[in-house]
């Protein structure tokens, strides 16, 4: 008996962990109320509105493969309120030291950068990152611009991984709406 339960227990077992994983998976693909929330609040307060709606951008596979970030239904969206568009938003992951961090950035319809914003610090150091000072120097900035670390954005001490990793990613998504936009896929 006793070895007729040990593979029955292992097969609960392992069904188990697998019914875990995909949940953990699912999961993983959909932003939380809070974090959203934060978005939603952020977006009101750039535009001036109280409603907005935003749609999914959709991205041929064909320029998706040829951009630095992938576009997906989950992190890049365009505004609209009262049928009238107002730009777009991205939501993206830059990492810490040991961790990654969740921010957003704001564009007008021009593709200027309204507003750049650190939604989720997950470390202990290095969390200057998001204060509003270091973060306005985004502000006004072109996705044809190539930012440079301690040149174009300031260093900060303490959270040198951080700034560095937040100014490469803003980067990346300049040159990735660069594309979309030459391409018309925007």
């Amino acid at each position: 008996m006793e070895s007729n339960s040990i593979p029955c227990n292992f097969e609960k077992m392992k069904k188990s962990i697998s019914l875990l994983i995909l949940l953990i998976v699912i999961s993983s693909f959909n932003v939380s109320k809070g974090i959203q929330a934060l978005i939603d609040e952020e977006v009101k307060a750039i535009f001036k509105i109280e409603t907005f709606t935003k749609q999914t951008v959709a991205i041929s596979n064909e320029i998706n493969k040829i951009v630095p970030l992938k576009i997906t239904e989950r992190n890049f969206f365009k505004i609209t309120s009262q049928d009238t568009f107002l730009g777009y938003y991205y939501l993206g992951h830059a990492y810490g030291k040991a961790d990654y961090f969740d921010f957003i950035v704001i564009f007008d319809k021009h593709l200027i950068v309204s507003k750049v914003k650190i939604l989720v610090y997950r470390e202990s150091h290095g969390g200057e990152v998001g204060s509003r000072r270091w973060l306005k120097q985004f502000i006004g900035k072109s996705t044809t611009m190539d930012l440079k670390y301690q040149k174009d954005i300031a260093a900060i001490s303490g959270a040198t991984i951080s700034a560095r990793s937040m100014t490469n990613e803003v980067n990346k998504l300049f040159k990735t709406i660069d594309i979309l936009n030459t391409k018309k896929q925007l």
